[in-house]
């Protein structure tokens, strides 16, 4: 969820002094930009993967100070909810056999930090929406003690004036009105980074932009929250609704949300920091006493504090980062679409197939979002969401076609030459690669296999969903921690 902030309250004076702070973060950009002031060295990678933390029964535990301080690594850190934390990976250049040893490394990094939260009476666990999630373990009893969740949850309340109103359709379609933005809290998702130059960013955006969708149909994690099968990735809407600072009355107006895929195809990543200022409040307005100006003045980097900080309160799809380190400042682009799990290979798989397809548009001579709508994308989003590996969207060229019929024909092989051109291993790359290709022949995603134990339980006389939900969940958590994709995992 961003950076930590202490627990203070917030005046009117506050909010106009950081307006104009951020703009004069938003002027300093603009000058670093044109002074070429950023790294260009190989592209890097790094992932962050949110976790569930469950008891014994596979129930959600509001357990993560124990689970932290039993782990005692700091790449571990604490999320919104008591039951979640996250894993911070070190990049690594997108070279040879690079996916081998992130596989290796989060193989290793899962076993250490698994065993360190079972002596706790605990698990770690990789999904979307964890199943067995009840709406009574969203109280305020599961906010993590860090005031900036607090002061989130207070802003986005006010900014709204209402309770939060989740409505999401689906086989079992649900209505319910909550009273803070916890259930933002049950999605849990896998993040890519890609650092870029600064003249490559608007590419690989508007590329990753142009591919949301079919990662979202791929990966489908999250089909069941509070006991009803609803969207096979259900994450994506849940985000959308449950940190809305909008009212209706403004949601008719056009007024955008802060969860966001975007309004058009981008020239710079200057235009997303420009947006934040130009469409979006500050929720949570803190300034520093750093001048940007000044600092970049004396030849030094300034860490735009108060640029960084409101653009992590504006959740797009894919997120323009500025980040310092040792002294020189890069640019990412962090991808937020992926929903966590189902195991380690899967979600090494995805990464891969992302950053193999997305450096493959981005480098096309004729871009693919110079023959798509942008509304198109957004489209293919909601109904990759929707639908999962069954939903139809839009691909130049093709039409409107099933998503994975289009991994198959189009993408994987477009993804193999990305691969190949960052100088991937390419047996790596195959390996990965047939993962995906396997996902789609079988039609079996993470969320299809849970619909599918599900219906599979109750047919064999689980009549209670909860009964049904727990039990699948404990075979889910069984068959992540064996490692296999899950596409081979056999149904209960």
């Amino acid at each position: 969820m961003g950076r930590d902030v202490p627990a203070i309250t917030i005046s009117r004076r506050d909010k106009r002094a950081y307006r104009e702070k951020v703009r004069s973060c938003l002027d300093v950009l603009a000058r670093m930009l044109h002074e070429s002031r950023f790294e260009a060295g190989p592209p890097q990678a790094g992932l962050e993967i949110e976790f569930n933390i469950v008891d014994a029964a596979g129930r959600a535990a509001m357990a993560n100070a124990e689970v932290l301080a039993a782990i005692a690594d700091p790449a571990w850190a604490n999320e919104l909810g008591r039951f979640n934390v996250e894993l911070s990976v070190e990049p690594a250049v997108l070279s040879g056999e690079v996916f081998t040893s992130l596989e290796a490394t989060l193989r290793g990094i899962l076993a250490k930090a698994g065993e360190r939260a079972e002596s706790t009476g605990n698990r770690l666990v990789m999904v979307g929406i964890l199943p067995t999630l009840r709406a009574e373990d969203l109280g305020d009893h599961a906010f993590s003690p860090n005031p900036r969740y607090r002061l989130l949850n207070d802003q986005i309340l006010a900014a709204r004036g209402e309770e939060t109103r989740l409505s999401i359709g689906g086989a079992e379609p649900l209505l319910l009105y909550v009273d803070n933005i916890l259930p933002e809290a049950a999605g849990t998702s896998v993040q890519c980074h890609l650092q870029v130059s600064p003249e490559a960013f608007a590419s690989y955006w508007n590329a990753a932009q142009a591919i949301a969708g079919i990662q979202v149909a791929l990966a489908a994690n999250s089909p069941y929250l509070f006991g009803h099968e609803l969207w096979r990735e259900t994450r994506i809407t849940l985000f959308e609704q449950s940190t809305d600072t909008r009212p209706q009355e403004l949601k008719e107006q056009g007024v955008r949300p802060r969860v966001w895929f975007g309004d058009r195809w981008i020239t710079s990543v200057f235009d997303l920091f420009e947006e934040n200022l130009r469409y979006f409040p500050a929720l949570l307005p803190l300034s520093e006493e750093a001048d940007p100006l000044a600092v970049l003045e004396r030849g030094e980097t300034p860490d735009l504090a108060e640029l960084t900080l409101h653009n992590g309160t504006i959740w797009r799809w894919n997120r323009p980062v500025y980040a310092v380190v040792d002294g020189t400042p890069h640019l990412r682009v962090e991808n937020r679409v992926l929903p966590a799990g189902p195991t380690v290979t899967d979600v090494v798989a995805n990464a891969a197939f992302y950053y193999g397809l997305v450096h493959e548009l981005a480098e096309a001579e004729r871009p693919v979002w110079s023959q798509m709508s942008f509304s198109a994308a957004a489209a293919n989003l909601r109904a990759g969401a929707k639908h999962g590996l069954d939903a139809e969207v839009y691909w130049p060229g093709f039409g409107v076609v099933r998503a994975g019929e289009l991994v198959l024909r189009v993408l994987l092989p477009l993804a193999a030459s990305g691969l190949a051109r960052w100088g991937i291993d390419r047996a790596d790359a195959r390996r990965l690669l047939s993962v995906i290709e396997q996902r789609c022949l079988t039609g079996r995603n993470g969320a299809a296999w849970q619909v599918a134990a599900v219906r599979r339980l109750h047919k064999r006389g689980v009549a209670d969903r909860d009964e049904a939900l727990t039990l699948m969940t404990q075979r889910y958590i069984e068959a992540m921690e064996a490692g296999d994709p899950v596409h081979t995992w056999p149904l209960p």
